[in-house]
């Protein structure tokens, strides 16, 4: 798996700040909390991962380029 370069980190910090609302779609790992489970997004690391708490307490990461998820409520950082 190729790392993002920091300008792709900053793009998804920005559109992913900590607050948005998501919605999984499918995610590929035996872990995975059901499809159509909201999620609260906390941040995104170095790596590119959105950081998300599940609302069924699981706090699993999503990877955007593997993960189907999308964005229900938006953030915006102040």
């Amino acid at each position: 798996m190729k790392l993002p370069s920091r300008a792709e980190i900053e793009r998804l910090r920005e559109k992913y700040p900590a607050g948005t609302v998501v919605e999984l779609i499918s995610m590929v790992d035996a872990q995975a909390p059901p499809a159509g489970t909201l999620g609260t997004v906390w941040g995104v690391d170095d790596a590119g991962s959105i950081l998300c708490r599940w609302q069924n307490g699981s706090s699993l990461s999503l990877i955007p380029e593997v993960d189907d998820f999308r964005i229900v409520k938006e953030a915006h950082n102040e």
